[in-house]
């Protein structure tokens, strides 16, 4: 699958999301994602929990010789989620991807000194 293929699907599942929002109609009665995003962030983010948490299990399993596709699964589980809690706060998953985008071709130890630097310098003003 291309990055634009999959920046499709992500684009159109965010669509189906905002789509469940109340002010969009969306009823907790009759829609999964209605009913978290109608439970506030205390419901989406208890999902969010669970569900790394079960990327984590899935993929301690898989260690162990447990079936790999289940990592796959669980992630899958654990991007809706996250993507309800982007939708909430009015982000989109090409937000995330700019983000990735962003730091590409970075080191993550010079970003995370970086960031450490910056916030240092915040706090001292």
């Amino acid at each position: 699958m291309t990055s634009t293929t999959s920046q499709d699907a992500l684009a159109r599942l965010a669509a189906v999301i905002e789509s469940r929002k109340a002010v969009n109609g969306g009823d907790p009665n009759a829609s999964y994602v209605a009913r978290l995003l109608h439970k506030g962030p205390d419901g989406f983010l208890k999902k969010i929990g669970e569900e790394a948490t079960e990327v984590v299990m899935a993929a301690k399993d898989a260690d162990h010789g447990g079936d790999k596709t289940k990592i796959v699964y669980e992630v899958a589980d654990l991007w809706f989620h996250s993507m309800i809690a982007l939708a909430h706060y009015g982000l989109t998953p090409a937000d995330v991807i700019e983000e990735l985008q962003r730091r590409e071709g970075t080191s993550g130890i010079e970003e995370k000194a970086l960031r450490k630097a910056i916030a240092r310098e915040e706090g001292q003003t």
